[in-house]
């Protein structure tokens, strides 16, 4: 199989799971919902995906907003989802759910001709199954005529051209038909014509993987090791029998007479939330091993530690293990009973799993509030044109990007307020742009938080991929009291930012009043925060020597490694001087590139209050001096003459 590009192809359900937030709640009483990808296969693609192996999702979506998005949140995690046919006639299957306690979960399957189930052969191309060294499939695809048929031409095809085949049984009886339509919880109900189904065409898997009542169904009785007896007079597959916290059991010949005489992976011990997705994470992680031939006990393993952190978390797919988190994992499972409550792991999960990489940022800041509005009202007597300003600025740090696009890899960003700049906000959200936006109320000391101070609440407003940007006037040598109150409330935002998938952007400035400050102070204030649990994903600092940047990279290499790096400000100096702090700067890998504003639009900013240039005028002057800095950066980045 050297000739493989793809380790998995899934086939089957790919839906939107909506999760109800208040955890113990009946699914009637629950007031908001989280947003996930779900459904079997499109966790499993999903899964694997974020486990390092080369996934791909083989199924139809709507052709709609939802459909869409599940096609991005594969991408994100590098799943191939170029086999994902849009329907313009089927909608998005959708799946509610509830967590009453960690075994009862209500969930209620709007599936009634949903596009994944509208697959049929034609849409199975031959190349693209042969290109995988393995081919997953869930048996819910086996349950109409036009999905079976789908299921069992990617079967002959994977047959014919040396592709293994695998089928999670994923018994769903309210799919087959056999229960209340809003009887989605419950997992087995006897039914022979099922049964006879999935025998039909239990032959054509290498590998079959099901809970104990999913055999059961396959089997045809509700004795397990019976049930193993007659699917081995059928077929000559390795069985894997989840057995919950027991664990799993492989038989790969011959059946035993107790499940304890199989190849037995032992369960993880954990403090259950609720065991909804357990079964497709432990399906992710045991392709993971058997896929790559790492023997059974490895993949087990892997298995069973996903399963494990799968249900002490909220949701499936979001809840599905980065390979660095899993190998941390299993190394500390005996020390991490809650993994939802475990700090360093709950860390990992964070920074490994995000879906965007920024390598080297060119970012326009003009949140400024207090400073463009005592400009606005200085001139006109008024704040009235502010946020006409900052639309325009938008504008022109466009045109800017624009232009410096052929000088390299840099991208753009913009760092801008919702007092003055929600419409600033709302049209770059979404549009591949790096968005900051500030959380603190302009120059106050003690920190305060912009719109009140429960800044948790605050956040779920926000969109995801905005970043929380805050600017606290730290010292570490100030009065005990004030620096205490601080970083309590940088703490409070470091820990909703967690709560929310935000990430922070920290900017240190030593007060012009506190004690006396040097290149020293700046490291142990960042030190001061990542010993108080805040690992910011941004830094903002000033500029700094060459033997600061070193200390400063040495630190965050120590510290944080995940940290997506520093962002140069600029504080209002002239071009000639910032170009001074560039130079050092990019000689620095630990920082990104540069976060500067006025430097930019100060003067423009002023012409266009008093009248003396037009809009276009302010546009192209923003435009012009944002690529002139882009310009600078790049040429101290790539070592040429400045």
């Amino acid at each position: 199989m050297n000739n493989k590009t793809l380790d998995i192809i899934a086939l089957g359900r790919l839906g939107l799971d909506l999760y109800a937030q208040q955890v113990g709640a009946r699914l009637e009483d629950a007031g908001s919902m989280g947003k996930y990808l779900g459904g079997s296969s499109g966790n499993i693609a999903f899964g694997t995906a974020r486990l390092g192996l080369k996934s791909a999702m083989l199924t139809r979506l709507g052709n709609e907003q939802v459909g869409r998005s599940l096609i991005e949140e594969l991408e994100a995690v590098g799943c191939d989802t170029s086999q994902i046919a849009l329907d313009d006639e089927r909608l998005t299957g959708l799946v509610l759910l509830g967590i009453k306690d960690k075994d009862t979960f209500p969930l209620v399957f709007y599936r009634e001709n949903v596009a994944d189930m509208a697959i049929d052969a034609d849409d199975i191309k031959e190349e693209f199954i042969a290109s995988a060294k393995a081919l997953v499939i869930t048996g819910t695809h086996l349950s109409t005529d036009e999905s079976k048929a789908a299921s069992l031409r990617a079967i002959e095809y994977a047959r014919k051209n040396g592709t293994k085949t695998a089928l999670d049984i994923d018994y769903r009886p309210v799919l087959w038909g056999l229960t209340g339509r809003g009887d989605g919880e419950t997992r087995f109900v006897a039914d022979g014509t099922v049964t006879e189904h999935l025998q039909s065409v239990i032959d054509q898997f290498d590998l079959i993987v099901g809970t104990e009542e999913e055999i059961h169904i396959a089997g045809g009785s509700t004795d397990t090791v019976e049930c193993l007896k007659v699917l081995r007079k059928l077929t000559n597959a390795e069985i894997v029998v989840k057995r919950g916290p027991l664990g799993a059991a492989v038989f790969t010949g011959e059946i035993p007479d107790t499940l304890d005489e199989g190849i037995c992976g032992v369960g993880v011990r954990v403090e259950v939330l609720n065991v909804l997705g357990a079964g497709d994470a432990f399906m992710s992680g045991l392709l993971k091993g058997w896929v790559l031939n790492e023997g059974w006990e490895k993949a087990l393993s892997y298995g069973n530690a996903c399963g494990a952190l799968v249900v002490s978390r909220h949701g499936c797919a979001p809840a599905m293990p980065t390979a660095e988190e899993l190998e941390y994992y299993i190394e500390n499972a005996d020390s991490i009973p809650r993994p939802d409550l475990d700090s360093y792991l709950n860390y990992l999960h964070r920074v490994t799993t995000r879906k965007r990489e920024w390598n080297e940022l060119a970012v326009l800041a003009f949140d400024h509030r207090r400073q463009l509005a005592n400009m606005a009202i200085e001139i006109t007597g008024t704040d009235d044109r502010v946020a006409e300003l900052k639309d325009l600025l938008l504008q022109g740090a466009r045109m800017g990007g624009k232009l410096g696009e052929p000088l390299g890899n840099q991208q753009y960003g913009l760092l801008c307020d919702d007092s003055y700049g929600q419409d600033v906000l709302n049209e770059v959200t979404g549009n591949g742009w790096w968005v900051g936006r500030p959380i603190e109320k302009p120059s106050s000391r003690p920190l305060e938080f912009d719109h009140g101070n429960n800044v948790g609440c605050l956040l779920t407003t926000w969109p995801e991929e905005q970043v929380a940007k805050c600017l606290v006037f730290y010292h570490p040598d100030d009065p005990i009291e004030l620096r205490l109150q601080q970083e309590r409330k940088v703490v409070d935002l470091y820990e909703a930012c967690v709560a929310t998938g935000n990430e922070l952007l920290l900017e240190i400035i030593p007060p012009a009043d506190g004690p006396a400050s040097n290149s020293v102070t700046l490291l142990r204030s960042m030190a001061r925060f990542y010993n108080l649990g805040v690992f910011p994903d941004w830094w903002k600092l000033p500029p700094q020597t060459a033997q600061t940047w070193q200390a400063v990279d040495e630190l965050i290499t120590r510290r944080a490694p995940h940290c997506r790096g520093v962002v140069m400000l600029g504080l209002d100096m002239p071009v000639e001087k910032l170009s001074e702090g560039f130079t050092e700067a990019a000689k620095s890998p630990v920082v990104k590139g540069f976060m500067v504003g006025r430097t930019i639009f100060s003067k423009p900013a002023a012409d266009w209050l008093e009248n003396k240039i037009t809009n276009d005028e302010l546009v192209r002057s923003i435009a012009d001096n944002y690529f002139e800095l882009i310009k600078l950066w790049r040429d101290c980045r790539d070592g040429g003459a400045v």
